[in-house]
């Protein structure tokens, strides 16, 4: 009964360390969104000239770039982009104005700083993880060709993110509607018209399954219990990491790129848990990422369960 009772006090113990490093962590993502709101909007490049902010700028202004140039084909003049600043300038706003474009924007950043650091420190391949090498090996033509595509979408990431541009086709739906009525509220000195025949010609080619995160959720659905190796970072690379965690645990994937950073740690190390990653799992992942933090003493004893429990009431993020 005393060892009973002592175990039943450690996991209460743990519970409560990790519920107060989460409320932490739901606190300083409150403040996120506020503060890159006003950072992207900024002309200050002196001050705000870190390399997060700068690709964050660069995608919402790309974004902008594209919308407005197919504008420019339905008139037929494909410089009138160029010629009007001023509109890219003012789309670009509308589309940093809004919380769930920027978190979206943000999280692909910080994604890529994540496959950076991997590469730098475990040399893996930032396009072909070892386990996107065996799905693309597959005996099975279905998954062999969508791990295939994959590969291909994931090197077009990492030269658009170097690049700091964000092709329009590899926004979520709701976000590219959303882009569509900034476009449309922005450009009117354009015939109505004009505009309907550019969004529609957008429409026309868009596909969210066949966007990279599409793709990704596709292969980590479709490799069912087996899901379970794309939980491991350094074997599944960062994309596919990061959509297994999310899909596994129930969260939006920008909160769970945002718990790789080091002040959401508990919200990693619970995600992880809930997903049915045991905790040496969690263990070999922290030392990969994080290997000067350790998990609390009794972290092994939290179960599934519990950990998704915990994880259910925390406030996320307010806009995803």
């Amino acid at each position: 009964m005393i060892e009973g009772a002592a175990s039943s006090m450690l996991a209460d113990s743990v519970e409560t360390v990790l519920r107060e490093e989460l409320a932490h962590g739901d606190a300083m993502l409150g403040t996120i969104e506020p503060i890159l709101r006003h950072l992207v909007a900024s002309d200050d490049h002196s001050v705000f000239g870190d390399e997060i902010i700068a690709r964050v700028r660069g995608m919402i202004a790309d974004l902008a770039g594209q919308l407005l140039d197919e504008v420019a084909k339905a008139q037929g003049n494909e410089a009138v982009a160029q010629k009007a600043p001023e509109q890219a300038e003012a789309l670009s706003l509308a589309l940093a104005g809004a919380p769930n474009m920027l978190t979206h924007v943000h999280a692909l950043a910080l994604e890529w700083q994540l496959t950076e650091r991997l590469q730098a420190r475990h040399s893996l391949d930032p396009v072909l993880s070892p386990l996107l090498q065996a799905l693309i090996a597959s005996t099975e033509p279905n998954v062999a060709g969508l791990a295939m595509n994959m590969l291909a979408s994931q090197a077009r990431f990492c030269q658009s993110q170097r690049r700091m541009k964000l092709p329009l086709g590899e926004l979520p739906a709701d976000l590219m509607h959303f882009a569509l009525q900034s476009l449309r509220s922005v450009a009117t000195n354009v015939p109505a018209e004009t505009v309907a025949g550019a969004e529609a010609a957008i429409r026309g080619r868009y596909d969210e399954s066949c966007s990279r995160i599409g793709l990704i959720s596709r292969l980590v659905v479709g490799m069912g219990a087996g899901a379970i190796a794309a939980l491991s970072i350094t074997h599944a690379g960062s994309a596919i990491f990061l959509s297994a965690l999310a899909l596994a645990s129930g969260q939006p994937r920008e909160l769970a790129v945002l718990s790789t950073n080091e002040s959401q740690l508990a919200r990693l190390a619970l995600a992880l848990r809930a997903a049915g990653v045991k905790s040496q799992g969690v263990e070999e992942l922290f030392l990969s990422l994080h290997p000067d933090v350790a998990l609390p003493d009794g972290f092994e004893r939290l179960g599934a369960d519990r950990a998704a429990a915990i994880l259910a009431v925390s406030g996320g993020l307010a806009g995803g």
